[in-house]
């Protein structure tokens, strides 16, 4: 991913999520995938798809059951 392709995906996600602020950071042995964070915190994985010249973006988060204790309060 390029440094533009992150910064309009960054500033797509915050809008998404409320305008929490959201860090993208590349992997550097994998091109086409990103980590994301909020608050310095590891919440998914974004993975670029270039598919017959159609561009799409896959944002994986895995949500842990012992996660789910903590959201009804």
């Amino acid at each position: 991913m390029t440094k533009d392709e992150i910064q309009l995906l960054e500033a797509y996600l915050s809008k998404t999520f409320n305008g929490t602020p959201i860090e993208l950071r590349p992997q550097a042995k994998k091109a086409d995938m990103a980590e994301v964070f909020i608050n310095d915190e590891f919440i998914a994985t974004l993975y670029r798809e270039d598919e017959d010249g159609e561009v799409s973006y896959q944002f994986q988060m895995a949500i842990l059951d012992f996660d789910l204790t903590d959201a009804s309060a």
